[in-house]
């Protein structure tokens, strides 16, 4: 996948997440979980709020409509749990492993592993998931 595909898959998760509305309210048995993850901050995900602390993600049950000439895999609805409970959600981008060192810059983490990083300029933090495969990308929108 070119830069050019990933930019579209980003800007295309965007434009989904100000048109979804958030349906999932408790954690679905469904779900893949993607493992532990801690957020310094607060940020927003999909439009609301959500609290710095030690969340459990997992991938969402919900459908996520593919962005013109884009894959039905390009982009998932990464849950944020806690206490059993979804305190938010936010669509990732997902890279399979092949392709992450054309797209993303840095180092990656460990497989089944994951980092979260603040992003140049401090605006938004980045959750990087890297389990089974692929690479769940995150960015979330710091509080103010």
């Amino acid at each position: 996948m070119t830069r050019k595909a990933i930019l579209s898959v980003l800007a295309g998760a965007m434009a989904v997440a100000v048109l979804a509305q958030p349906g999932v309210t408790r954690a679905q048995a469904a779900s893949a979980a993607l493992g532990p993850v801690r957020l310094p901050r607060g940020v927003m995900a999909d439009g609301k709020p959500l609290a710095a602390g030690s969340y459990t993600l997992r991938v969402g049950a919900d459908a996520v409509t593919p962005v013109s000439g884009q894959g039905a895999d390009n982009a998932k609805w990464v849950e944020f749990v806690q206490g059993g409970q979804v305190k938010g959600r936010e669509l990732a981008s997902v890279v399979p492993q092949a392709e992450v060192k054309d797209v993303i810059k840095g180092r990656a983490p460990a497989a089944n592993s994951s980092k979260v990083e603040l992003l140049k300029g401090g605006e938004y933090l980045r959750v990087w998931v890297n389990r089974g495969g692929n690479h769940y990308l995150v960015h979330l929108l710091v509080a103010s």
